[in-house]
């Protein structure tokens, strides 16, 4: 299936990249990742219905959608946007005439991502380069403390991750990386790495 064919499945809108301007060099642009990305990705790293997963940087939920409607998994997005933040709520709307009885396990928030509280079921963080490492450093320890108070296995999903990214998670956190998936592309950059922290 090609993108508009997946967004009609989900009877959502998703397709688009953020156009304009930014109003803060810390954040990067809007744009989803790709279907056929999450289709062969998320063929090999399977969820459970029991997994939380927190979308930093959910634009108009696409990620959000995909992973409840494959997995019946609860599902989180952060957007600062309240443009994209709305669009998400909208599509959430259309999503559920067509999939009912998930409402309680789709949210999004308008709230910038280092102040985004993580509650203790939440245990998988997606990252598509949504910002500067600076700000990646105060969401990991918000997610550090989280595990401090409630231990658990915690996964990070970074998809075309920077290299300051890598840099970070691997000289500067107790993460690990357990998994990396290369895709059928040219671009080096076009992969996801699994980065896990063990209770």
């Amino acid at each position: 299936m090609n993108e508009t064919q997946f967004d009609k499945l989900l009877n959502v809108r998703t397709i688009g990249e953020q156009k304009g301007f930014l109003t803060s060099l810390h954040y990067h642009r809007y744009e989803p990742t790709p279907y056929s990305a999450l289709e062969l990705f998320f063929n090999e790293y399977k969820l459970s219905r029991h997994d939380h997963v927190v979308d930093f940087g959910c634009g108009k939920g696409r990620l959000n959608f995909y992973l409840n409607h494959h997995f019946n998994t609860n599902v989180t997005g952060i957007e600062m946007n309240a443009t994209f933040y709305m669009e998400a709520l909208e599509n959430k709307q259309s999503y559920l005439k067509s999939f009912r009885n998930k409402g309680d396990r789709i949210n999004f928030y308008c709230v910038l991502a280092e102040e985004y509280d993580i509650f203790p079921n939440e245990n998988k963080f997606y990252f598509f380069n949504p910002f500067t490492v600076q700000i990646l450093m105060r969401v990991i320890m918000n997610i550090m403390i989280s595990f401090e108070k409630h231990q658990r296995e915690i996964d990070l999903i970074l998809y075309y991750p920077s290299e300051d990214y890598i840099f970070y998670l691997e000289n500067q956190t107790p993460f690990v990386l357990v998994s990396e998936m290369n895709l059928p592309e040219n671009n080096p950059n076009e992969r996801f790495l699994v980065y896990r922290l063990n209770n």
